[in-house]
């Protein structure tokens, strides 16, 4: 049975829920439920406190790459999907079509985005650095202001370490 907490931030309530393998989720404050869940200074669990340090590093343009486990639980073709989302660098994006082309065709691509919004640890899985053709922003759990902030930190953070 998961365990979560909730993480005041500067961009609003994060939830984190990590279960017995891993870190297993990482809600938005657009998606938070109606009930909530205790903050995070009353979190006992190791993992919910260095996952917690971690997501306010990347946050603070601190921390670039996340070291956490993960327990993640999809279909084969979205643990397809996550992983090579983990391979886009920070600061950099790809579209939708260009991730459906290293899984097999541009075809793909909408399956992709569903898989991408499926999603249930985004920013430790990068889904927010997915666009659509022409740079365009498209769907993001978060909500497209989120996604745009995200990406407006890791161009400024890459910018400043250069």
């Amino acid at each position: 049975m998961p365990i979560s907490a909730t993480l005041a931030t500067a961009l609003g309530p994060f939830l984190l829920s990590v279960d017995d393998a891993g870190l297993c989720g990482l809600g938005f404050p657009a998606e938070l439920p109606a009930a909530p869940s205790p903050p995070m200074e009353r979190a006992a669990h190791p993992l919910l406190r260095e996952a917690a340090r971690q997501l306010l590093a990347y946050l603070d343009g601190d921390l670039t790459d996340f070291s956490l486990p993960l327990s993640i639980h999809g279909t084969a073709f979205q643990r397809q999907v996550w992983e090579q989302l983990r391979t886009i660098p920070y600061g950099r994006t790809m579209t939708y079509g260009e991730l459906a082309e290293r899984i097999g065709g541009r075809q793909k691509a909408r399956a992709v985005g569903g898989a991408a919004h499926a999603n249930p640890l985004g920013i430790i899985i990068p889904c927010h650095r997915l666009i659509g053709a022409g740079g365009s922003l498209t769907g993001f759990g978060g909500g497209l202001p989120m996604k745009q902030i995200l990406l407006d930190l890791e161009r400024k953070t890459n910018e400043i370490q250069r």
